[in-house]
């Protein structure tokens, strides 16, 4: 998930600052986010999620294969 999320902010050429302020939010808790998920502390949230692909400009899809 961690490398999906870094592929899509790399492909949109946005910062964490750039991302944070899309999402309505503040750039240390995107650093949050991405260190949860390097770390597997936690899970964001589907909502969180949704925010973060929308700030790319990409839309989430869960799917089970």
């Amino acid at each position: 998930l961690l490398d999906t999320l870094l592929a899509a902010r790399d492909a949109a050429g946005l910062t964490q600052a750039k991302i944070a302020e899309r999402m309505g939010t503040k750039p240390p808790a995107i650093s949050r986010l991405l260190a949860s998920l390097a770390s597997d502390k936690q899970s964001p949230s589907v909502a969180t999620l949704r925010k973060f692909a929308a700030a790319c400009g990409k839309k989430l899809e869960i799917r089970l294969v």
